[in-house]
Parts: structure tokens; C-alpha cells; sequence
């Protein structure tokens, strides 16, 4: 009777031994994947059509700002909680970088970074739409932390050419969008077409 005791006892101490190892790795996992979300990456909905043909109306994008510095052709994720109408985070491409001079031909449709005319494998204009024009004068040379965005899908999209959102500082930049996720059977790792 004593050794089914000692038996019951070991059992019981295992058991406890297990449930406590299983808590432990509950436990750094949930705060592993916290401190990934908080400070490396963060999941992002797209709303709305001002990128298509490149992201659709309620895609999830994958976003890390770790050791980010925005270059030309990414795409980010941007939030100017002081001056966006919209209040949320937007979805845009980065078009120049601090220091860079934009110009836009809205006839042709012909985007040149400091002179050099700009091929945009990625541009959309939508024919049922009425061009989107600049709201200040340009060209427009940016501030040294300042980037210029635009929607590739050109004549439907607020950004930069608007007052409203105009040169984005680049405190405001939340992350780069490396992945869309979802829907799985549109997954794809976003490269630079820049090369950057």
C-alpha cells in the first residue's frame, strides 16, 4: 500500500512538474510574441483602393519599423496624427527621401526625383477617375526628415500632393510593409523595384 502512495506522490509531482513547464513556455511565448508585435512587427489592414493595383481594399500587411530608414519605392505605412483628416494609419509608396527635388507632369503623368524622370512599373491610373493634381506648386525640394508618398493608384489616393498630408516627416513613418499575409493565396514578400 505505501509503494502505490509513493507512486501517486511521484505521479502527482510530475504532473505538476509538466503543467508547471507548459505554463512556462505559455508564459515566454505569449511575451516573446508581445515584444515582436509591440517593437518589431505589427499587422496592418489595408483601407481602401488608393494602392491598387499592388495592395486591394482589406489585405493584411506584415510591417516592421526596426532599424527602418525609408527609401524610394518602399512602401510604408504612415501616421500624421496632427494633420491627417483621416486620423489612421495610411498606406502609401515613398516617391523621394530628404533632400530629393519632386516634380510631376500631371499631362503625362511623368514623375522626375531631382531631374531624373522616375519608370513607376508600379503606377495605376484608374480611367474612371478624374486626375488628382497637386495642391501646392512644384517641383517641391523636401526637408532633410521629410519624404514625399504617394498612392500608386494615382488619381484616387490622398497623399502627399495633398494639403492635408503633404511631405510626411519621418517620425511619422509607422513601419515598412515587408509581406502581405492575407489573403494566403495573394501572399508575397514586397521587394524595392528600386533595388533599395
Amino acid at each position: 500500500m505505501e509503494n502505490k502512495e509513493k507512486d501517486k506522490d511521484k505521479e502527482s509531482k510530475k504532473l505538476l512538474k509538466t503543467l508547471y513547464d507548459l505554463f512556462e513556455v505559455l508564459a515566454t511565448v505569449t511575451v516573446a510574441v508581445t515584444l515582436l508585435y509591440a517593437f518589431a512587427v505589427r499587422l496592418q489592414i489595408v483601407d481602401g483602393s488608393s494602392m491598387v493595383n499592388t495592395l486591394h481594399n482589406g489585405e493584411r500587411l506584415l510591417v516592421s519599423d526596426a532599424f527602418y530608414e525609408p527609401a524610394r519605392g518602399d512602401i510604408v505605412i504612415v501616421h500624421k496624427i496632427d494633420a491627417d483628416p483621416y486620423d489612421r494609419p495610411i498606406v502609401k509608396r515613398v516617391i523621394a527621401t530628404g533632400g530629393q527635388t519632386v516634380d510631376i507632369d500631371f499631362d503625362t503623368w511623368t514623375l522626375r526625383v531631382d531631374g531624373e524622370v522616375v519608370e513607376e512599373s508600379y503606377r495605376y491610373l484608374d480611367p474612371e477617375r478624374q486626375t488628382l493634381r497637386c495642391a501646392y506648386a512644384l517641383p517641391i525640394t523636401l526637408g532633410e526628415n521629410e519624404i514625399f508618398v504617394m498612392g500608386d493608384n494615382r488619381n484616387n489616393s490622398a497623399d502627399s500632393r495633398t494639403v492635408e498630408i503633404g511631405p510626411v516627416d519621418v517620425r511619422c513613418v509607422v513601419g515598412k510593409a515587408f509581406a502581405r499575409v492575407a489573403p494566403a493565396s495573394a501572399f508575397t514578400v514586397f521587394e524595392n523595384p528600386f533595388g533599395n
